[in-house]
């Protein structure tokens, strides 16, 4: 028998399967999928068998697979298929996709050994006993009325009786499994839920599909879209089907997690001999886990024992055997696209994943993606529609304050914010306040000469963190301290500019009486970091939540009354054919977040640009307007989604010869691909990153019949060149 191994190595090179002989006392245990040890050149490595066949065309002499790494696939067909899907469609190496689709433990990189973790029980193998002491009489005692348990709890006792017991074989010794906890237990009553008229359709409509089918689940901030998910995720229990719910944000997936195994472990708490079955059929995968918790859960849905995964980007390749349903929500979110390789959008995998297992795709979002919601209306997808809260509350009023008009410049507050912040404050409401850019002062310069410090490796200002009294680049990670002498002229004339949310804790905690806690990158890298503060907030543990992007999505808190904008032009100002519909999505998103409980709330947003549509409609909570007015921008400017777009970078240390390289792919594009319009070359947004200078070029097409043949000629006309790299996107989210 011979096996077709693709080896684990990142290299286009060797993208390829190898054959190999599979020795005798193998070919019994021997299955596509699995992950095997083979000699390749002078090294051992690991690698995916892709097929098992009788004989090889190679000439060479074949060597032997070394040993079967593991007891059953850990990639079964389906994602096997899917993941040459994901080669041809996002150029990349097939080994990459395979290798993204897996948790760290199992990879071959992976140079720490994760084992089960195995766990010490102990049972009473017999009725009679002989004369016991004390001690041994207790532990009996205890064994007789508890059963199996863990050898930990007796030895409590004592642990010599148990030895003793054990080596009189009055007790019995074995080994088992204990996967590593990824949530706390949950001792939670029953959440029942009345379903609105308006949810009770929306269920009734995507479950009277019969085929494989997408919805969009377009429904208001506080609208339910969540209960809805869960009774469909319920329904495809009770069809003997697998869920995947995907969230935008880690910081969402531990309060999700506990949503659904509070649903459905309390569905079933009359069953008794159930509930821990169906308690534990919610998995959990996310980057936030230790590479044991996740191998846990992955080997979890492996072996069956779970059918609900709530996850990030990644838990999309949950291998499920038999899935139903995938959710994603807050589907307009760009944490969805992968920017390294394979950059592959979550939301093209799962409708990709449905169509293989006939199951049905749902996209939620109160702002969706202008493409999901013009396939809608064509009809591509279904729509389904949720018009108002669950409260019965009208979404919050959204006040506009024009900041040029502020009579103290540089306060970072408006004299209405600070007022209504006041307000709530003396009536023990709690607020929220955005500003989408994390650390203290965006940039430093000198007053002196004008020297403003860059990262030595990107073409990009160093940010100011008064915390740790740092410069970091927040795209390469690069730091320095930060000593307030000019490098340049060597005077001490540094001046900080530009406003974080480091610095707005700051000023909170000066003009406000009130207790504050700031999220963002920089105060949830620890794990448990974002759970620890969400719970904290939502148990009134402080008045004033700050925070960046992440606190705009998903969180549901009753006592949040006022939402504050701080600046709602930085994502204006980003270049990008999508800052009006980012900077819509995110103050809509953010207003959403006030008045979800028994009061009515109420949003100041402040900005220089008043009388910019993308933000006096989202004032008004006016979707639909803004699609119009944003379609018809991009309709004049041939941008997505009457046109699709794959951006290319051409990059390398030598700028000179990536300028030619870049200016040579452009003119052999423009040449090959009559049907599309070709841009460029020119210096990306972000000239140079982690030392490498980059010139991108997008192509504009709607229909293209040479673009795959096109494109994977140029990689592999570049394969293996150390000087030149070409990086393909598909459907970027921004250049």
């Amino acid at each position: 028998m011979i096996a077709k191994v693709l080896v684990e190595i990142n290299n286009i090179n060797v993208d390829k399967t190898f054959d190999y002989i599979v020795p005798f006392e193998y070919i019994e245990n021997i299955k596509i999928g699995m992950r095997v040890k083979v000699p390749f050149a002078s090294r051992e490595l690991e690698g995916f068998v892709l097929d098992l066949v009788n004989s090889t065309d190679d000439n060479y002499e074949l060597k032997e697979i070394i040993s079967i790494v593991d007891t059953e696939p850990i990639l079964n067909n389906e994602l096997l298929h899917l993941g040459k899907f994901m080669s041809k469609k996002y150029f990349s190496t097939l080994i990459s996709c395979y290798q993204t689709m897996l948790p760290k433990a199992l990879k071959a990189q992976n140079k720490t050994t994760i084992n089960k973790k195995m766990i010490k029980y102990v049972e009473l193998c017999s009725n009679s006993f002989p004369k016991l002491k004390p001690n041994q009489e207790k532990i009996v005692e205890y064994l007789r009325i508890n059963g199996k348990v863990k050898k930990e709890e007796v030895n409590k006792i004592s642990v010599s009786g148990v030895n003793t017991l054990i080596k009189n074989g009055i007790i019995i010794e074995s080994l088992i499994e204990e996967y590593r906890l990824v949530t706390k237990d949950i001792n939670k009553e029953k959440e029942t839920f009345k379903l609105t008229v308006e949810q009770q359709e929306a269920k009734n409509k995507i479950l009277s599909q019969t085929q494989s089918s997408v919805f969009l689940l377009h429904g208001v901030t506080g609208s339910g879209k969540t209960v809805v998910y869960m009774e469909i995720v319920e329904e495809m229990l009770n069809r003997g089907k697998d869920s995947i719910f995907l969230v935008p944000e880690i910081s969402l997936t531990p309060q999700m997690v506990y949503h659904f195994k509070s649903r459905f472990g309390d569905e079933v708490a009359g069953l008794h001999s159930r509930l821990m079955q169906r308690f534990e059929r919610v998995a959990n995968l996310h980057s936030k886990l230790t590479p044991s918790q996740r191998y846990d859960e992955y080997r979890k849905i492996v072996e069956g024992k779970v059918h609900i995964v709530v996850g990030a980007r990644s838990a999309v390749f949950a291998p499920f055997k038999n899935l139903g349903a995938i959710i994603i929500d807050e589907e307009h979110t760009t944490s969805y696209k992968q920017d390294n390789n394979p950059k592959y959008s979550a939301i093209e995998i799962a409708i990709e994943r449905a169509k293989n297992n006939n199951a049905i795709v749902i996209l939620g979002s109160a702002t969706p993606s202008l493409e999901t919601y013009a396939r809608s209306i064509k009809g591509l997808y279904t729509l389904v529609e949720l018009k108002h809260r669950v409260n019965t509350n009208n979404l919050p009023l959204v006040e506009i304050v024009d900041m040029s008009k502020e009579k103290h410049r540089g306060s970072i507050f408006s004299s209405r914010l600070i007022t209504e912040v006041n307000k709530r404050l003396e009536e023990h409401e709690q607020i929220i306040l955005l500003l989408n850019r994390r650390g203290y002062s965006s940039f430093i310069t000198c007053s002196n000469c004008g020297y403003t410090a860059k990262c030595p490796h990107c073409d990009i200002t160093l940010t100011y963190h008064k915390t740790s009294n740092t410069l970091r680049c927040h795209y390469c990670g690069y730091a320095d301290k930060m000593n307030g002498i000019c490098p340049s002229c060597g005077e001490k004339a540094i001046k900080t500019l530009g406003t974080g949310t480091e610095k707005v804790e700051e000023e909170i905690k000066k003009v406000f009486n009130a207790r504050v806690v700031r999220m963002d990158l920089d105060t949830t890298s620890k794990k448990g970091s974002h759970e620890k503060i969400i719970t904290a907030f939502k148990n009134y543990e402080y008045d004033i939540l700050l925070g960046t992007q992440m606190i705009a999505k998903g969180l549901d808190f009753s006592n949040v009354t006022l939402v504050g904008v701080i600046n709602a032009d930085t994502s204006l100002m980003i270049p990008n054919y999508r800052s009006n519909e980012y900077t819509f999505q995110l103050l809509m998103q953010t207003a959403g977040r006030s008045g979800r409980g028994e009061k009515n709330g109420s949003v100041i947003i402040q900005t220089f640009n008043p009388e910019h549509y993308a933000i006096t409609l989202a004032s008004k909570h006016d979707y639909i307007d803004f699609f119009k007015q944003e379609m018809e921008v991009r309709r004049k400017l041939s941008y997505p989604p009457y046109y699709y777009l794959i951006y290319i970078k051409v990059i390398g240390k030598d700028y000179n010869k990536i300028s030619v390289e870049s200016n040579k792919i452009a003119s052999i594009l423009t040449r090959e691909l009559k049907n599309s319009k070709i841009l460029g070359p020119t210096t990306c947004s972000v000239f140079k990153l982690n030392g490498l200078f980059r010139f991108g070029i997008i192509i504009k097409y709607k229909k293209e019949e040479k673009m795959e043949e096109v494109l994977q000629s140029l990689v592999n006309h570049y394969k293996g060149n150390q000087t030149v790299k070409v990086d393909i996107d598909v459907n970027p989210n921004n250049f």
